[in-house]
């Protein structure tokens, strides 16, 4: 039994295709293991969103390397479509396969196994032919039902690496669906590049989200990153339904409107602002993220201070804070007044200190609440990890006697600084009785 092991980098989308992957793998007799590990095929699914990104690919593809000189090394993802020719060159990398043949990756090592000399170029393109996931890398089932975007946001190179904007037909979004909560999955979450234009049959995004809302079972759904245009009041009366989670990650990017004027976003502020609003007139608890990029071409001292003004008053619990990165064929390129480092990284600081108190003062505001939450997993030390429904971390003390994948209410107890960077900070919880 040959081992494989994957690392996913970037956005959901990779995630699902990555578990689709191994899941592939997984029941074609390999042994999945973690990147770490000695393996002799490593799959790199890379990101080129920002200069960071590709920064972090290289990196990962010379560790898989190093890790076994003698191992199939498989690069693919965002990186791929945008470096292909100079991956190509890599002697560190055996294969570059673009995203439009990702699904054919078990057939292509499978030939390179049996002694051929497999050209992805030769396989199909086909970003919906992934096989359904028995098994993933979490215990929430991402569902993919869109890919590409026509958007064209003067920084933004997904059109390039991801195509044109295209939509998974209905009955193979809720086939998918059924088979993984047949498979025992609880939450389901949709993924895409631009899933709030998701249209298919006559079907929007709206309609797709009250088919799914409508399946049977005991699960629940969570909608992944969005783009703020083209909600109704239909759309938000939505998160009346039980099995819809209460939290969105709605893209600003900007607070003012002459920077996303320069951006090409297809909202202002004062838009996004109406639909923040909207959300927690309805529903107080909501929780609403979002992505801030600062150093935007032209980008000045009023420009950022109206961007952090906003992430106060809306006091998003989480801002993926982006500094402005330079991209090859964009219009950004192109533009006056690049933004310097330097005040990059201050702009960066100051919305990472933001977020960081919104996050607290969130979690504080939920104490004392009930949450669904869905363990994910039990360390050796009877701590029980997983997410309510407003997608806040949360942790119960001595949970042996809970399992894996089981949905607990609890109630939200106290607050503390996590070990983890990323998390900043968790709630800790106790079964109600």
């Amino acid at each position: 039994m040959k081992r494989i092991a994957f690392k996913t980098l970037g956005c959901r989308l990779n995630q699902y295709e990555t578990d689709a992957l191994a899941s592939r793998f997984h029941s074609g007799s390999y042994q999945v293991v973690d990147f770490d590990e000695q393996a002799d095929v490593y799959v790199v699914n890379t990101c080129t969103v920002t200069n960071q990104s590709d920064q972090k690919s290289r990196q990962t593809i010379h560790q898989a390397r190093r890790r076994n000189n003698d191992a199939l090394v498989v690069v693919t993802g965002c990186m791929a479509n945008n470096y292909k020719e100079s991956l190509l060159e890599s002697k560190a990398i055996n294969y570059v396969v673009d995203n439009e043949r990702k699904a054919a990756i078990y057939a292509i090592i499978e030939e390179h196994f049996r002694g051929d000399a497999p050209d992805p170029e030769g396989f199909d393109a086909d970003v919906f032919s992934y096989e359904t996931a028995t098994k993933t890398f979490h215990t929430r089932s991402m569902i993919k039902i869109q890919d590409g975007c026509d958007n064209f946001c003067t920084f933004c190179i997904i059109p390039k690496v991801r195509g044109r904007a295209v939509s998974r037909p209905v009955d193979m979004i809720l086939d998918n669906i059924r088979e993984v909560l047949d498979f025992g999955f609880r939450e389901v979450v949709l993924t895409g590049v631009n899933i709030g234009r998701y249209e298919s049959e006559g079907t929007n995004f709206e309609q797709l989200v009250e088919r799914i809302l409508e399946l049977p079972g005991d699960f629940r759904l969570r909608i992944s990153s969005i783009e703020p245009d083209g909600f109704s009041n239909h759309f938000l009366e939505l998160f009346d339904h039980p099995k819809l989670t209460p939290h969105l990650h709605l893209c600003l990017q900007s607070g003012s409107e002459a920077t996303l004027l320069r951006m090409r976003r297809m909202y202002t502020a004062r838009e996004f602002r109406q639909i923040a609003e909207a959300l927690r007139s309805r529903y107080p608890d909501f929780n609403l993220t979002t992505d801030i990029i600062v150093g935007f071409p032209g980008e000045t001292d009023d420009d950022f201070a109206q961007t952090a003004l906003m992430c106060r008053e809306l006091t998003f619990s989480h801002i993926h804070t982006f500094k402005y990165s330079v991209r090859s064929g964009t219009r950004a390129e192109r533009m006056p007044d690049q933004v310097s480092e330097a005040v990059k990284n201050q702009r960066s600081e100051i919305i990472r200190k933001i977020a960081l108190e919104n996050k607290m003062a969130y979690f504080n505001s939920m104490l004392g609440n009930t949450q669904r939450m869905l363990i994910e997993r039990i360390s050796d030390e009877s701590v029980a990890r997983g997410y309510g429904q407003h997608y806040i971390p949360l942790r119960i003390q001595h949970a042996s006697h809970l399992k894996r994948n089981q949905f607990v209410d609890v109630k939200l107890e106290s607050v503390y600084h996590a070990d983890e960077p990323e998390v900043n900070a968790i709630i800790l919880a106790k079964p109600e009785q």
